[in-house]
């Protein structure tokens, strides 16, 4: 009872600051967080751009370290990503509130991944085209926090993270 007070008070506090969402045609937003998934913890980093005020494109890196075992040897393998992205942003036609920022759309990626010599395991450098569901909640004008599912890349899974408008 006392989770689900604070919850509610913590939101009817923050939905009075008015902060605008999503990103205005030609402004940028940077989001950097830590991602979840089978195959080690991402770390990322992005930058978005307003194109139309209901659609982003925009880039992101990622980095990822993990270890694991493959035919009695253990080896280390590290995933470098790069990926570019176009998000539909659902406020205007769904009438959400501004604070809050909920969108869908498509990513084509590179990631690059080393695994060491003589490792002859299932993963390897490659493209990917993948897709994704996230949103967002703005405390003001310029931070927010952000959480996005995704699937069918070697970004599959999931991230959270922050988000600073700029």
């Amino acid at each position: 009872m006392k989770r689900s007070f604070l919850l509610l008070a913590f939101m009817i506090y923050f939905s009075g600051m008015h902060a605008q969402a999503p990103i205005s045609e030609g402004n940028f937003q940077l989001n950097a967080g830590l991602g979840f998934s089978g195959h080690g913890l991402p770390v990322y980093g992005g930058l978005d751009y307003g194109v139309h005020k209901d659609i982003t494109i925009g880039g992101e890196l990622s980095y990822r370290s993990y270890s694991n075992r493959w035919g009695g040897s253990k080896y280390s393998h590290n995933v470098l990503g790069i990926s570019g992205n176009a998000n539909y942003h659902f406020n205007s036609i769904l009438n959400i509130p501004s604070p809050w920022n909920f969108y869908a759309g498509l990513n084509l990626a590179y990631y690059n991944w080393n695994s060491g010599s003589g490792y002859s395991g299932s993963y390897s450098s490659g493209i990917g085209l993948g897709a994704q569901i996230g949103g967002r909640y703005y405390f003001n004008e310029q931070f927010g926090i952000n959480l996005e599912l995704g699937g069918g890349n070697v970004f599959s899974g999931g991230k959270i993270g922050i988000t600073y408008r700029f």
